[in-house]
């Protein structure tokens, strides 16, 4: 992470809102997946019953993915104002939107 490490403060809000934003534009997809965001943790639940979660770690100052049996632990960059895993480089809206569009079937692009 480049720069100061976010307060608390500064984290719980871009989280938040990162995660609100997140949860807005899942909703609009058509049909295949419902979101329900409650204490900072969003849930994606599919037709089939299969789960994904994204949720903000305070302690990491991360938000974490869990989804098709893999994990991603994002850090914020607020520089370019983005959520970027450091293992793999990979951006939360577009990670989001590539394992919504396997799950899918589907080519699906979030409203930002």
């Amino acid at each position: 992470m480049s720069g100061e490490p976010l307060s608390e403060r500064e984290f719980d809000d871009v989280a938040d809102r990162s995660l609100r934003a997140l949860d807005r534009a899942i909703n609009e997809i058509p049909d295949g997946v419902e979101a329900d965001l409650q204490s900072g943790i969003l849930t994606l639940e599919f037709e089939d019953g299969i789960k994904y979660v994204v949720n903000s770690h305070r302690a990491a100052r991360q938000i974490w993915m869990a989804a098709e049996r893999a994990a991603w632990h994002f850090d914020y960059r607020p520089s370019e104002d983005r959520w970027v895993a450091q293992k793999s480089g990979e951006e939360l809206w577009s990670t989001v939107e590539a394992v919504l569009s396997r799950k899918l079937g589907r080519a699906v692009k979030l409203a930002r």
